[in-house]
C-alpha cells in the first residue's frame, strides 16, 4: 500500500465527486474502475456504496483514513481475492477464451456453480455487467434489496469469468454474500440449483431496480374488459414498481382464469412471471421389488418385480404377485423386514404409498383356513425370529447375549397343535431346507420331566384373519391378511405372557422362547400390552448353529423372470410438458380461492395461459415429486430442441404474423442434475456467446461438447434465447467499436491501493 495521501473534501460533496477528486490527487490519470473504503471505529473497512450520498451522510470524519481500490486487469478486486495464492504468476500469464472459466466447488456448492454458469451465459445480461451499465442502476436504498451487494458480487464474478485470465475462480465472496442475505444457503449443505437461481434473479432485480420509491398499485380484475386492455394495464402496473435488467430480460406475463364451481363466476387476471415451472407427465404405475416366501420349505425365496398402481393398496400388491405365483392373494401377508425383525406387518387396506423404494418387503404365503367368526378360526400365524447366543457375559458371568440373525418368518400353526413340542417340529420342517436334522444318535431328548413340560400347550390365540382351508405338509393353514388390531403382528385375546410356559427349554437343536416385537427381551420381563400377539424366538447355541445351520443356503434366493422387466419410460417432448402446464386444474383443499360473488372460499378450476414471453425464457422441469408419504425424482427423458422451439401455439396474445421470430427460441444453457433425492451433482451445458461453441461445466472443469450430447435425463433447468434478441445482439456486436487491446498491449497501471 502506498503512503496515504491527504485529501480535503467538502462535507456536502457527493461520494462520487470525492472519488473523482481522490483519483486525480492520488493517481493522476484515473483507471477505469475504482471504489472507496473507509475505516470504521472498530478498525475494519466499509464500502462507500451509494455515490449519491454526501460525505456527511456517509459519516466520514476529519482525518479519517480512506482507501481507494482499483481493479486489476483480470477485472478482479484485490479485496475479493484470497490472502495468499499458490502461484499467482501462473494465472497472470494465462490467456484463454472469455467465459470458458470453471468455478471451484467450496463443498456441496455444485448447485450454485451450475446456476451461475447458466446465468453467466445469458448474453445480454453478461454484456450489461461487462460494460458497467449496472453501476448507474445500483439501488442501495431499496428495502427489498440487498444494498447492492449481491449485484456487485455477481458483477465481480462475471468480470473475472469473462476476463480470459482464469481457468477457474473461487466464488467464496459470492457464496458468503448469498448466505448472508439468504440463511437457507448458509453452510455447505446440498441445495437446489433452481431455488438458488430464483433467489439470485430476485436479488439482482431488487438491487438493480430503477424504481427508487415503489408506489402502491391495486390489482384489478378483468371485469369483462378485453384481454388486451387488462394485460396492458397489468404490465404497466408491474413496471411502475419493478423496472430492471432482470425484468427486461426474464419477465413475461401469464393470463390466469379462475372459475367458481358454484356460481360460475369467472375471474381473469394477468400476472408476471420470471420462469416457467412445468410438470412432467407422471406414470400412474409403480415398480416394486418384493421377496415371496412360500410355505413349501423346499422352495427358496423368490425375488419379484411387480407393477402396481402408484395410488394402490397392499391388496393390489398381493394381486400382482398372485399372477406370478398362482397363490391366492388371500393367502398372503406383507411385511417390512428391517434388521432381522418385522418393522411392520401391513393390512390389506393400507396404502402402498407408505412403502418406500428402499424398504425390504417380504410377502409370506400362509394358510387360509379360517371362518368369519373369530372363535371358529382354526389357525394362527406366529412371527418367528432367529437368535444366536453370544459368549458375552456380565461381571457375574451369568448373562448370555442374544443376537438376531437371518430372515424372520410368518408361520401358520393349527390352533389344536399349539404346544411347544408341536411347534418345534413344525419349525424344524419349515427350516428343513437349511437346517440339517440330527441323526437319532445326535439327538438329546432330555429327561422325562422335560418331555412332559414340552407338551404344555401354548395358549389359544385369537383376532386372526383367514380364508379357505388347504393342507401343505406338516405345516397347516393360517391367516391370510395383515393382522387385525395391530400393524406389527397378530393380536391375541387370551391371558397375557405370565400364563405362557416361560422357561427356555432345550429341545433338540434349538430352544423356543416368547419375546417382544423387537425380539430383544423375554415377554415375562417386558412391559407391553398383554393382549398383543406373542412373537417366538428360535434360540441357537453357537455350536449347534455351526453344526446344523447352513447360513449360505439360508440366505439363498432365486430371481423370477419378472425381475428382468423394466418399466419403460417413454420420452416426452418439452411441448407436452408445456401443454400440461396450461391444462385446467382444480385447486387443492389447502389452497382455495375466495369467490367475491359467493363470499366464501371455493375449490375453483384454474387455467394458466401464456400471454407474453420474455427475451430469455427459463423453463424449470419439475423432476422432484413430493407427497405425504414419498419423495421421488422423475428421470424421464424430456426431448427438447436445440433450435427453433416454437411457442406460437401456446401464446394466446394476438400475434404478429410478420415477425415469427418473436415466438421462436434457441437453447443457450442447461442446468443438469445427476443422482437422486438424497444426493446428487449439478453441472451445466452452455453456449459461449462469442464463439457459439457448447461447453460442459463441471465445477472447475470445462470441456467442449457437441450438441448431440446436450439432451439427457439429467436436464433440469433450460435457458432459451428468443431469436430476434440473438439477431439484435449479433448486429450490435458487429457494429460496435474495435475491441480493446489484450494483455499483450500496454500494461495497466499498477498503482492500485489494496484494502489494508
Amino acid at each position: 500500500m502506498d503512503t496515504p495521501h491527504t485529501a480535503q473534501v467538502s462535507h456536502t460533496e457527493p461520494v462520487d465527486q470525492t472519488l473523482q477528486d481522490t483519483q486525480e490527487q492520488c493517481l493522476g490519470s484515473p483507471p477505469e474502475e475504482t471504489r472507496l473504503w473507509v475505516r470504521n471505529t472498530e478498525g475494519s473497512f466499509e464500502r462507500l456504496c451509494n455515490p449519491r450520498d454526501t460525505v456527511r451522510e456517509a459519516a466520514q470524519r476529519t482525518e479519517q483514513l480512506v482507501s481507494m481500490e482499483t481493479q486489476s486487469k483480470d477485472n478482479a478486486w484485490p479485496s475479493t481475492q484470497p490472502s495468499a495464492t499458490s502461484n499467482p504468476g501462473e494465472e497472470e500469464k494465462f490467456q484463454g477464451q472469455p467465459g470458458i472459466c470453471g468455478l471451484t466447488n467450496l463443498g456441496n456448492t455444485c448447485f450454485m456453480n451450475s446456476a451461475l454458469q447458466c446465468l453467466s451465459n445469458v448474453p445480454q445480461l453478461t454484456e450489461y455487467f461487462l460494460k458497467n451499465r449496472y453501476l448507474e442502476e445500483l439501488n442501495f436504498g431499496n428495502p427489498l434489496g440487498m444494498k447492492g451487494e449481491i449485484a456487485e458480487a455477481y458483477a465481480d464474478l462475471v468480470k473475472q469469468a469473462w476476463s480470459g485470465h482464469h481457468r477457474s475462480i473461487v466464488p467464496h465472496v459470492f457464496k458468503t454474500k448469498v448466505g448472508h442475505f439468504a440463511s437457507q444457503f448458509l453452510g455447505y449443505q446440498q441445495h437446489d440449483s433452481q431455488e438458488l437461481l430464483s433467489f439470485l434473479l430476485d436479488g439482482l432485480h431488487e438491487d438493480l431496480n430503477r424504481v427508487k420509491k415503489k408506489e402502491y398499485v391495486e390489482l384489478c380484475d378483468a371485469a369483462g374488459r378485453p384481454d388486451q386492455e387488462v394485460a396492458q394495464e397489468a404490465w404497466q402496473n408491474h413496471k411502475r414498481r419493478n423496472d430492471s435488467v432482470i425484468v427486461d430480460t426474464f419477465h413475461g406475463l401469464f393470463k390466469s382464469t379462475l372459475v367458481c364451481p358454484d356460481c360460475g363466476n369467472v375471474s381473469v387476471t394477468f400476472d408476471p412471471f420470471c420462469y416457467l415451472s412445468v410438470p412432467l407427465p407422471v406414470s400412474h404405475k409403480r415398480v416394486m421389488e418384493v421377496f415371496f416366501v412360500s410355505m413349501d420349505p423346499r422352495r427358496k425365496p423368490e425375488q419379484h418385480r411387480l407393477v402396481v398402481p402408484k395410488k394402490g393398496k397392499i391388496s393390489d400388491l398381493c394381486l400382482a404377485l398372485a399372477k406370478h405365483t398362482g397363490v391366492s392373494p388371500e393367502r398372503m401377508m406383507v411385511a417390512d423386514v428391517f434388521s432381522h425383525r418385522f418393522y411392520k406387518i401391513y393390512q390389506l387396506e393400507e396404502s402402498l404409498s407408505s412403502i418406500l423404494d428402499r424398504d425390504d418387503i417380504f410377502i409370506y404365503e400362509v394358510s387360509g383356513r379360517a371362518s368369519i367368526t373369530e372363535n371358529s378360526r382354526e389357525d394362527v400365524v406366529l412371527p418367528i425370529y432367529l437368535r444366536e447366543r453370544t459368549p458375552a457375559r456380565d461381571y457375574n458371568n451369568s448373562y448370555y447375549g442374544l443376537m438376531l440373525f437371518g430372515h424372520p418368518l410368518l408361520v401358520s400353526v393349527p390352533r389344536d397343535r399349539l404346544s411347544w413340542d408341536a411347534l418345534y417340529h413344525i419349525l424344524l420342517y419349515r427350516l428343513s431346507r437349511y437346517v440339517t436334522r440330527p441323526s437319532s444318535d445326535d439327538e438329546d431328548d432330555g429327561d422325562d420331566k422335560d418331555d412332559m413340560e414340552e407338551k404344555d400347550s401354548i395358549p389359544k390365540l385369537g383376532h386372526m384373519a383367514g380364508t379357505s382351508s388347504q393342507d401343505f405338509g406338516p405345516e397347516q393353514a393360517g391367516p391370510s391378511c395383515a393382522v387385525a388390531g395391530s400393524s406389527r403382528a397378530p393380536v391375541d385375546s387370551t391371558p397375557g405372557p405370565s400364563h405362557w410356559p416361560q422357561r427356555a427349554r432345550r429341545k433338540h437343536l434349538f430352544t423356543l422362547q416368547t419375546v417382544n416385537s423387537n425380539g430383544t427381551s423375554d415377554r415375562s420381563t417386558y412391559n407391553e400390552d398383554t393382549q398383543a400377539q406373542p412373537y417366538i424366538a428360535i434360540d441357537w447355541e453357537p455350536e449347534m448353529k455351526k453344526r446344523y445351520y447352513d447360513e449360505v443356503e439360508a440366505e439363498g434366493y432365486v430371481k423370477h423372470d419378472c425381475v428382468g422387466y423394466v418399466l419403460k419410460k417413454a420420452p416426452v417432448r418439452l411441448q407436452e410438458c408445456i401443454e400440461l402446464f396450461t391444462t385446467v386444474e382444480t385447486l387443492e383443499k389447502e389452497n382455495p380461492w375466495y369467490c367475491p360473488t359467493c363470499k366464501q372460499h371455493q375449490l375453483a378450476t384454474k387455467k394458466l395461459d401464456l400471454w407474453m414471453l420474455p427475451e430469455t425464457l427459463i423453463i424449470h422441469l419439475k423432476r422432484f415429486s413430493y407427497t405425504k408419504f414419498s419423495r421421488e425424482k422423475l428421470d424421464t427423458l424430456v426431448e427438447f430442441p436445440i433450435r427453433d422451439l416454437d411457442f406460437s401455439e401456446f401464446v394466446i396474445k394476438p400475434q404478429n404474423e410478420a415477425a415469427p421470430e418473436l415466438y421462436k427460441y434457441d437453447l443457450i444453457a442447461v442446468s443438469n442434475h445427476y443422482g437422486g433425492l438424497r444426493d446428487g451433482h449439478y453441472t451445466t451445458f452452455a453456449c459461449n456467446k462469442d464463439s457459439g461453441q457448447w461447453h460442459y461445466f463441471d465445477d472447475n472443469s470445462v470441456s467442449p461438447v457437441s450438441e448431440s450430447q446436450i439432451e439427457s435425463k439429467a436436464a433440469y433447468v433450460l435457458f432459451y434465447q428468443r431469436q430476434d434478441v440473438a439477431r439484435r445482439l449479433r448486429a450490435q456486436s458487429s457494429a460496435s467499436d474495435p475491441p480493446v487491446p489484450t494483455a499483450s498491449g500496454s500494461p495497466p497501471s499498477s498503482d492500485s491501493m489494496d484494502v489494508n
